[in-house]
């Protein structure tokens, strides 16, 4: 079973609170889920670690306008625009989310605690510096439908040349009218 990353609950519930369509104890307990208790450190004007609610509204009020959501693996960046410390940081949690309108970006410690049968898990956000710059390796709409058709026309060749559910009549009618589609654009 997939686990879903704590980024990008932070992503989708944070622009929801962003955009006025949640309140910010329904987007903070969302964002939660099954942990215990997440808090953030590093928010500027902040000397200590605050409540995941509060420090929403904080970063609305730096500027945030939305937050985007990075998943980054060694050797390649994805949505990571710097600088190095972050980048760091977010390679070796495999998750960030960066926040668009003001240069901050926040991510996830996770650590658990408890003896087990009772194990308890608290995140902590660090949130840092980012540069405005387009994220690393993230490609335009357009280059992303083209490596999606390029992909399907490779997997329908294959499947073809292996003979997969026969290609039969109405396998190879179906292919034609697939690639006249992709032909039309």
């Amino acid at each position: 079973m997939l686990e879903e990353p704590r980024s990008g609950r932070l992503a989708a519930w944070g622009n929801a609170l962003f955009a006025g369509l949640v309140s910010p104890d329904d987007a903070a307990a969302r964002i939660v889920g099954d942990d215990t208790v997440h808090r953030v450190a590093g928010l500027p004007g902040e000397p200590g670690e605050v409540g995941l609610t509060l420090a929403l509204g904080r970063l609305r009020a730096s500027g945030v306008a939305g937050l985007r959501l990075a998943l980054p693996a060694p050797g390649h960046p994805l949505g990571l625009s710097g600088p190095p410390e972050f980048n760091a940081l977010a390679l070796d949690a495999g998750e960030a989310v960066v926040g668009t309108g003001a240069a901050l970006g926040l991510v996830p410690r996770v650590r658990e605690a408890g003896p087990r049968g009772d194990v308890h898990t608290e995140v902590v956000w660090h949130c840092l510096p980012v540069r405005e710059a387009p994220p690393a390796d993230v490609p335009s709409l357009g280059e992303a439908e083209r490596e999606l058709a390029e992909a399907l026309r490779e997997a329908t060749e294959v499947l073809t040349r292996l003979d997969v559910a026969g290609s039969g009549p109405v396998a190879a009618a179906a292919l034609e009218a697939y690639r006249a589609r992709a032909e039309a654009g």
